[in-house]
């Protein structure tokens, strides 16, 4: 089960997105879905769990999307991020490319197997990103390039982002909540 992250400021946007992800007919990719229609609090979420891909809508009042998947980036830089827009604002598709590192722009209006092939194929690159990296880790481990305490830090962060960052006080205490500091 994959667990999907969808940012629109349009509600019944996002309802239709998360009908079309949301079928259980049977195939490899079952999704769950959580919806947010402010781009902060999907923000505020990503430090809360972890999600597998992303999927935003470029163009929104509070924050447009490049940006958002570029701050969502540094907060989970292993999932896949897609944007999402009805406009073909090439210098924003360029943006969102080099900036964010989006797997894909998708057009609205989408075709819904085609938007559900889509996310199948960055899921599948997005793991096998994840793997080639875990392996590469292993071989640097075997050949005492890196430290087995570094290659299992980096399997942590992977599996639970931020868990390896501590957020230390001005007395050397440890911060639960990065507001408080």
């Amino acid at each position: 089960m994959y667990r999907l992250m969808l940012v629109d400021d349009e509600e019944n946007i996002l309802r239709a997105l998360r009908r079309t992800l949301v079928v259980n007919d049977g195939s490899e990719y079952q999704f769950t879905v959580e919806i947010f229609s402010s781009p902060a609090a999907a923000l505020q979420r990503a430090d809360e769990i972890k999600f597998d891909l992303v999927l935003s809508d470029y163009r929104m009042p509070e924050m447009d999307g490049v940006q958002f998947l570029r701050q969502f980036r540094e907060k989970q830089p292993d999932a896949a991020r897609l944007i999402l827009s009805g406009y073909a604002d090439l210098e924003g598709i360029i943006s969102a490319i080099n900036e964010a590192q989006i797997f894909r722009f998708i057009a609205k209006p989408w075709h819904d197997a085609e938007l559900r092939v889509t996310l199948a194929q960055a899921l599948a690159y997005h793991a096998l990103l994840i793997e080639n990296r875990h392996l590469a880790d292993r071989v640097r481990a075997q050949q005492g390039k890196l430290t087995r305490q570094e290659f299992e830090l980096r399997r942590l962060e992977t599996e639970h982002p931020g868990i390896t960052k501590v957020n230390w006080g001005p007395n050397g205490e440890v911060m639960l909540d990065e507001a408080a500091s």
